[in-house]
């Protein structure tokens, strides 16, 4: 791809973006697109051509995202500001504060990709979704290496059993062929993104769509381990049109502020929560839950409302401000003291 120089529109500028600047701000500032995010620096695309762009005073790189679209001063080469996101997709960074890591922003489509081998996980997968479903992303999930296993179509039951809405496509990710299954969410101005773990093929797919050699590494098809094949997130030029960012593999996927892609991600529990008897049914052993019903008539499997739970759980402690983590801490400390007394008086007694 030798194209350096692209329109608004090629970039995925759309009205949206364009309602957004102020009359002296049209023909003064320069739109431009993340490409990608460095040290101190933003490699951005414009319609004049790639350049490199300058943080705006008490900014950081952590407060960008590849995919993001910014405006620029063009006489200073410097961020003015950035432009709200219709989309993103955003975990909880690691460590006690209760901040949020952006990865990849303004993306149409997420391939969220799995592979027919050990490394198959629902429960990740679930993780995946709520993530895509919460950033406003349309997900596609992605099952590769189809040629390694007898039956294919037992993993694609299995995701059909946890995302029946979601499309999926079976594929072998090194059949030159096999992006031909994703080009219908590919095109001129619309933004792709790979979701997976490491070593599942999202390299191998992403180096076929773009026509580039993407960095890519061994992985032993035994326990899936060895070292991630993609390193940093960029935006990549799809020959047809559009864009595509691959992202590195991610092990932990720390839920934060995501109650509601949590529910889409598990519609047949939450679309039954209004049936139960009790508005505070924790859908354990409460008469009238209509979970439980759907569960006893074998339409719900326990092990989603098992996960939903957890997933619930953890996004409510993540979502927690600090002030409110330090609070519950003090009284965790509290009590954690008061029954220590309380061992001390009994023995003395």
């Amino acid at each position: 791809m030798t194209q350096t120089h692209y329109t608004l529109a090629d970039l995925g500028w759309s009205a949206e973006f364009l309602a957004q600047l102020t009359p002296e701000e049209v023909g003064a500032v320069t739109p431009a697109r993340v490409a990608a995010v460095h040290r101190d620096r933003l490699s951005v695309l414009t319609e004049t051509g790639p350049r490199l762009l300058s943080l705006p005073p008490n900014s950081s790189t952590g407060d960008f995202a590849v995919g993001d679209w910014v405006l620029a001063d063009p006489e200073t080469d410097r961020v003015t500001r950035l432009l709200d996101r219709k989309s993103r997709i955003f975990r909880r960074a690691a460590g006690e504060a209760s901040r949020e890591q952006l990865i990849v922003a303004n993306v149409d489509t997420v391939f969220i990709t799995t592979s027919c081998t050990a490394e198959f996980n629902e429960a990740r997968l679930e993780r995946y979704l709520a993530l895509a479903h919460a950033g406003g992303i349309p997900p596609v999930l992605v099952l590769t290496k189809a040629d390694t296993c007898e039956n294919p179509d037992d993993y694609r039951d299995r995701l059909r059993a946890i995302a029946p809405a979601v499309p999926a496509i079976t594929l072998n990710a090194k059949d030159p062929d096999a992006v031909q299954a994703l080009r219908d969410w590919c095109g001129p101005g619309q933004t792709v993104a790979f979701l997976g773990m490491s070593g599942v093929g999202k390299s191998t797919l992403a180096s076929a769509l773009t026509g580039l050699d993407l960095d890519t590494g061994s992985v032993r098809e035994d326990d899936m381990k060895g070292r991630h094949t993609t390193t940093a997130r960029e935006l990549h030029a799809l020959p047809a049109g559009g864009w595509l960012i691959d992202t590195p593999g991610m092990r932990e996927l720390r839920l934060s502020d995501m109650a509601e892609g949590i529910d889409e991600a598990f519609a047949e529990i939450t679309d039954l929560i209004g049936a139960c008897r009790f508005t505070n049914c924790s859908h354990e052993a409460e008469p009238g839950c209509a979970v439980q019903a759907a569960i006893a008539a074998g339409r719900i499997d326990p092990a989603r409302l098992s996960r939903w739970q957890k997933l619930k759980r953890e996004d409510a402690w993540n979502s927690a401000s600090q002030a409110e983590l330090r609070k519950m801490a003090r009284a965790t400390g509290r009590l954690h003291k008061s029954a220590k007394r309380q061992k001390i008086d009994r023995n003395r007694d």
